[in-house]
């Protein structure tokens, strides 16, 4: 069962939550790189989670249509072939979808898994993404509320962005600034509005200083104790016993964290880390060590004809997959999933 069904993509958050480790989340955006992700995962015994970003499917839906719903559907499509002959179980998920995408993006691909769902198959994705950060909590969790019911209808999980993450993701850009830390108020009005579960399971993104893209130390103050507050407010608002943990955090913009940071992250709730950025520079990075020593046979310099076994893309490609796979390794290991895959 290598892409999990709706009871074991619930069991595996479940267990992350439990044994206070998270599943590495690795953006996508090709065959090749969801072969390296689960090349990773499986190498480094872990279950995991693969996710297409809005700007990652318009890529996968080709540049001559950039058809977002296409592209989405096609590489899950294509995961839940190749992912059967990978020994461990991943979860497909879609990544930070703003307002001015929902019609184009979450929406459709939600109503994917609707059709399937009423003919007695399992939904295409397991869980999608709804970035309302860019508007008020009022509208975001109006929003919210709606795509939850859909997604519980469909036996879908929803992940939900109530404050801001800094830098720029596919397009959307916030300032880094004190806004970037959510409040217990913030949490209470979500609980509010989306409940403890009792109307459909959701992934909580919370914002405790957290940047998307690169930074370098010092530039970006992490509070990930920020996510215990969180939690001990709202078990206290709702008669939950001390040491509650009523949240299954995501930890966004997590690139260059320490090991403290995400150490921390974990023992407070989270149970997803997006990694994107990491793993973008780990599979060009091989590529470019290629091209770089392989200059005048990639290229067909000086009227010569080049060097076909140096530019054919399956060439560098595997360097780049095998790449790519190393970090992934390597971030199981950080967020302590290795060797926890579901047997």
């Amino acid at each position: 069962m290598p892409i999990a069904t709706p009871e074991v993509y619930n069991e595996m958050l479940d267990r992350a939550k439990a044994g206070k480790f998270a599943y590495p989340a690795i953006n996508v955006t090709s065959s090749q790189t969801l072969h390296a992700a689960l090349r990773g995962f499986a190498e480094a015994e872990s279950d995991g989670i693969v996710q297409i970003s809005t700007g990652g499917a318009e890529f996968l839906g080709g540049q001559h249509n950039k058809d977002m719903v296409t592209g989405a559907v096609a590489l899950a499509e294509f995961a839940h072939i190749v992912a059967e002959k990978y020994d461990v179980t991943v979860a497909l998920h879609t990544d930070h979808c703003p307002k001015d995408k929902l019609d184009t993006y979450v929406r459709p691909l939600l109503a994917v898994s609707e059709e399937r769902v009423k003919a007695g198959r399992d939904p295409l994705f397991q869980s999608h993404m709804w970035d309302g950060s860019a508007e008020t909590l009022a509208d975001n969790l109006s929003v919210a509320t709606e795509l939850l019911e859909r997604a519980r209808a469909a036996r879908i999980i929803l992940e939900v962005e109530i404050t801001p993450t800094g830098g720029e993701e596919d397009g959307v850009t916030h300032e880094i600034n004190d806004s970037l830390y959510t409040t217990v108020d913030d949490a209470v009005r979500t609980v509010e509005a989306l409940g403890l579960g009792e109307k459909g399971r959701y992934l909580l993104a919370a914002s405790f200083g957290n940047v998307h893209g690169v930074y370098k130390p010092g530039n970006v103050v992490l509070r990930p104790e920020l996510l215990k507050e969180l939690n001990e407010g709202v078990a206290a608002k709702y008669g939950q016993p001390a040491g509650s943990k009523p949240f299954n955090f995501v930890f966004h913009g997590g690139s260059g964290s320490s090991a403290e940071e995400i150490a921390t992250a974990l023992e407070n709730g989270v149970v997803k880390m997006n990694i994107d950025t990491d793993t973008q520079y780990a599979f060009t990075r091989p590529v470019a060590d290629h091209v770089l020593r392989n200059y005048d046979g990639v290229l067909k310099v000086d009227g010569e004809v080049g060097n076909k076994k140096t530019y054919d893309p399956r060439t560098w490609g595997k360097l780049a997959e095998a790449g790519m796979a190393a970090r992934v390794v390597e971030a199981c290991g950080h967020l302590r999933s290795a060797g926890q895959k579901i047997k």
